[in-house]
């Protein structure tokens, strides 16, 4: 994966995605992928606090800081690799918010869905372009399980609700 996108390997990989049903109660949700495998322990819930109404972006602008401001306040470990369940505009805030509000340098790329839901592709660099992935490839199965398990873990929260 780090050959794909020009960055060393990333060992440590952190995935949001946001849920809300109807613009109501929205939340979002991380997972940790350390090596290629879930670390549930580490898995993480946010109620969206500051956001009324469906709004994607100030959504993630939320959680980006409130995560890696509490990583910093802490001295938690930094991942290698933020996803963003998401296109441009949530890959924007996130970047935006590392390094103007938080002046930390972390590579963000965007897991982009086709029409059936599924992952489709890999959006990185400056302009966001398409990473180019084999869909038969153990780097696509790998973005493809984070997307799956981040986006499960959100709805769950969501329901839990």
């Amino acid at each position: 994966l780090g050959n794909a996108m020009n960055i060393p390997a990333p060992i440590r990989i952190e995935a949001f995605d946001n849920s809300n049903i109807m613009g109501t109660n929205p939340v979002s949700a991380m997972v940790v992928f350390i090596d290629g495998r879930p670390a549930k322990n580490e898995y993480r819930k946010y109620k969206i606090k500051t956001v009324q109404g469906p709004d994607d972006y100030a959504s993630m602008r939320e959680v980006i800081y409130r995560r890696y401001s509490r990583v910093l306040k802490e001295g938690l470990p930094f991942p290698d690799l933020i996803l963003i369940d998401g296109g441009k505009g949530q890959v924007d805030v996130a970047k935006d918010v590392l390094a103007n509000q938080l002046g930390v340098d972390i590579p963000v790329a965007g897991l982009a869905k086709n029409d059936k839901h599924k992952t489709s592709e890999l959006l990185f660099g400056p302009n966001l372009e398409v990473v180019s992935l084999e869909r038969n490839s153990q780097e696509f199965f790998l973005l493809q399980r984070i997307q799956d398990e981040v986006h499960r873990f959100a709805i769950t929260f969501h329901r839990q609700l």
